[in-house]
């Protein structure tokens, strides 16, 4: 502390009463208050000055700490749920052109490409060999024919002969001829009957084969069944064709590509949303700008499984007028399996989001203690998720809302999901709302 201030009068004393160690009065001293003290105030302004730096800065650490939400609107408009499958595309129907005959092939008189008509003759075998079997069959005909004609005379004769010994036996009364002659004479005219039907089978049978060979002269030239376009050809003219069990197929022939199908292969999981007439579109590697309408004709009942996995065959009509599209192409094909109109929207992230404690820093420093404990360096405290009794399921039954600065939750009802917007019924949410989606650190300044 400061010495007091001596009086005019103290200072004016001599020397000698000090020397002499006389003891001034009390008296003559004057007490210095406290409050009077420099010392003191400075310690006061340290500790004013320091508090309002203390506040401060945990002001500033309170505003950085606190939490910062990503919102997005709540919209109203369509909500489209498509179901993705790859494919083939094919022709509606489709030929396999083969021959029933064993030959050599010499002419081939259509190519790839070329439009046909039925009844067109597309391939030619060599005709030699047919032709003598129909000259053969024809020449058998005439000898059944021939014979057919001996068996008839045969009978005529037969039958005058028994007819004459009947009236020699009428005329003899009985007694000549002999019965014996009688019945030999009936038995050749029966015999003669026989031959003559046995002929007449021997016609039928050699016209029969006569037809055959007539028919395979005929399927030496091969036609087209139907109208169509020539796909593919595998036969040249020098070519030895030889007939089996399955003929061999020499052409591949499309009826029609201004109409096509598309064959995909629906997941299992997937399958229950694809119904017969539904809309689709698709695309394919040649044009992938374009998007080709189509429409589900046939949905498979059978499975088919590929490296353990299950899926379903679906066909889809495809209207083709402009021949940009070609048999055999891969297609992706999206179908519209459901279409809602008019209905509510959120985002997706805004089911799944759920808030942190907005306090959770300021309860960690109030646990410390006061000043003291705010200045010591503590390690980032980690924020709690808020308590939810809704689990699973049932936590994507509410959407959380901005309402001054907080999270406040609103109850929904989710519908149909295209796995970015989910439509939603809620008697709280309303078009243009903003959803929480995300809860981020505000950035230290």
């Amino acid at each position: 502390m400061n010495a007091p201030v001596e009086s005019p009068a103290t200072s004016e004393r001599p020397a000698a009463t000090a020397a002499a160690g006389a003891t001034p009065a009390l008296d003559d001293i004057g007490p210095v208050r406290i409050w009077r003290r420099p010392s003191v105030w400075i310690a006061v302004a340290l500790v004013v000055i320091l508090a309002a730096g203390v506040f401060a800065w945990r002001s500033r650490q309170q505003a950085a700490a606190a939490p910062a939400y990503v919102t997005e609107a709540v919209t109203r408009g369509n909500l489209s749920i498509a179901v993705t499958a790859n494919g083939t595309l094919q022709p509606t129907r489709t030929v396999n052109i083969g021959s029933e005959l064993s030959g050599t092939v010499t002419r081939v008189l259509v190519d790839v490409n070329d439009r046909i008509k039925k009844g067109q003759v597309l391939v030619e075998l060599d005709t030699s060999k047919f032709g003598d079997q129909v000259a053969r069959s024809r020449a058998t005909v005439a000898s059944a024919t021939a014979k057919v004609a001996q068996t008839v005379a045969t009978v005529k004769e037969a039958e005058s002969s028994l007819a004459r010994l009947k009236e020699v036996a009428r005329l003899s009364g009985g007694k000549v001829p002999s019965k014996t002659e009688l019945d030999a004479a009936q038995a050749s005219f029966e015999r003669a009957q026989a031959d003559e039907a046995a002929a007449r089978a021997s016609v039928v049978e050699t016209r029969a084969v006569l037809s055959t060979d007539e028919t395979n002269l005929s399927k030496a030239s091969i036609k087209s069944p139907i109208d169509g376009i020539v796909l593919t050809r595998t036969v040249e003219p020098g070519n030895a064709v030889a007939a089996s069990l399955q003929a061999v197929t020499l052409f591949t022939i499309a009826e029609d590509l201004t109409k096509m199908k598309l064959q995909v292969n629906v997941d299992e999981a997937d399958v229950g949303m694809v119904e017969m007439g539904q809309n689709a579109s698709f695309t394919v590697s040649a044009y992938p700008a374009r998007r080709y309408p189509a429409k589900i004709t046939r949905v498979a009942f059978g499975s088919t499984i590929t490296d353990n996995v299950v899926t379903y065959i679906t066909y889809l009509e495809v209207e083709n007028t402009d021949l940009s599209l070609r048999p055999g192409m891969t297609a992706t094909a999206t179908i519209r399996a459901t279409e809602r109109r008019d209905v509510l929207l959120v985002p997706n992230t805004a089911l799944r989001f759920t808030p942190t404690s907005p306090d959770a820093g300021a309860a960690a420093a109030a646990k410390g203690g006061g000043i003291v404990s705010s200045l010591i360096p503590r390690g980032p405290a980690r924020a709690p998720r808020v308590a939810t009794a809704a689990t699973g399921s049932a936590a994507a039954r509410r959407v959380w809302v901005l309402r001054d600065g907080q999270p406040v939750a609103i109850a929904i009802k989710p519908g149909a999901s295209d796995g970015r917007m989910t439509e939603v019924t809620s008697a709280e949410l309303e078009p243009g709302m903003l959803v929480i989606t995300d809860q981020r650190a505000a950035a230290s300044s």
